[in-house]
């Protein structure tokens, strides 16, 4: 399981040019489910992200979560994220897991991130979209697990 997770200061995905979803402070996470990736590692990376101290404090220390800031989170499924780049000059796809198990694995996020509290929006798993976003900082990070 691969996350990108950026700090932002809004987010936004849209469909064939209509608005899906939309965020104002918080974090806006890349989701790539991984061949053999289950139910644990996502409950691990909800769990990690969600205490992940990416906000800065009064004295500009990034101390707080989002959590903290009152954020909300705004998670986009990416197969593109498992992609191999070893051999030749076309990503392999290999990695990523069938659409079937990676849609519910991402469902699973988007649920556990609603029962921690988190206004938590998303994106159409499956389809093409289009993601504005202001990061913040800029502050990015990769999860792996």
């Amino acid at each position: 399981m691969k996350c990108v997770i950026q700090r932002v200061k809004d987010a936004s995905v849209s469909v064939d040019n209509k608005l899906i979803s939309e965020i104002n402070v918080g974090l806006l996470i890349y989701f790539g489910v991984e061949k053999g990736d289950n139910r644990d590692k996502v409950e691990f990376c909800v769990n990690k992200i969600s205490k992940l101290r990416m906000f800065e404090d009064e004295n500009a220390k990034q101390n707080l979560s989002v959590a903290d800031v009152g954020g909300q989170i705004l998670l986009v499924s990416q197969f593109t994220l498992c992609a191999s780049l070893k051999k030749g000059n076309r990503p392999s796809y290999d990695m990523s897991e069938k659409p079937e198990i990676a849609n519910e694995l991402y469902e699973l996020a988007i649920k556990k991130f609603k029962d921690l509290g988190f206004d938590t929006k998303s994106g159409i798993f499956g389809a093409h979209m289009e993601v504005k976003y202001i990061n913040d900082g800029p502050m990015t990070l990769i999860l792996e697990k």
